[in-house]
C-alpha cells in the first residue's frame, strides 16, 4: 500500500526501534511507496511513512532493495555531500563515506554482510540516519 510521506520534524526526530518478522507489511508498504515516488526519490526509511522501525528501502537500477535492522560496521573515505529528502524542502550539506560495510536482514529475515560504495552507500547512510532521528 502506498503511504503518505511524513513531514513532521518532531516525529522524524524520534529514534526507531528494531523491526521484527511482524513488520513484513511495513517492508511491502515502503517498497510500494518508493515505487510511487521514483521520479524524485531513491530511498525511504520506515519513519518517513509513519512507522518507527529500523527498515529502509533503496533503488539499485530498476530493483528496490529492502534492509531490515541494518548496522553500518565500517566507514571509509569521508566526503562532503549535498542531499535532499522527500520529507524536507530543499537540500543540505552533510558528511558521508565512500565505502561502508553493512550487516542487515533481507525481506525474509536472512542475515547478510555486504560492502557498498558510491551513491548506493550514500543512500544507505542517509536512511540509517533517519533511524537515529538525524535529519539532514
Amino acid at each position: 500500500m502506498i503511504r503518505p510521506i511524513v513531514k513532521d520534524i518532531l516525529f522524524l526526530e524520534q529514534k526507531s526501534e528494531p523491526a521484527t518478522k511482524e513488520d513484513v507489511e511495513v517492508i511491502n508498504d515502503l517498497m510500494d511507496t518508493l515505487r510511487a515516488n521514483l521520479e524524485h526519490c531513491v530511498g525511504l526509511a520506515a519513519n518517513m511513512i509513519g512507522v518507527k522501525k529500523r527498515i529502509l528501502v533503496f533503488t539499485v537500477g530498476n530493483v528496490i532493495v529492502p534492509m531490515v535492522n541494518p548496522i553500518i560496521l565500517k566507514k571509509e573515505k569521508p566526503y562532503e555531500a549535498e542531499e535532499s529528502c522527500l520529507s524536507l524542502t530543499g537540500s543540505r550539506k552533510t558528511t558521508r563515506y565512500e565505502t561502508i560495510e553493512v550487516e542487515y536482514l533481507d525481506i525474509n529475515f536472512n542475515k547478510h554482510k555486504q560492502i557498498f560504495t558510491g551513491f548506493t552507500a550514500q543512500i544507505i547512510q542517509h536512511e540509517v540516519d533517519h533511524f537515529k532521528g538525524i535529519i539532514i
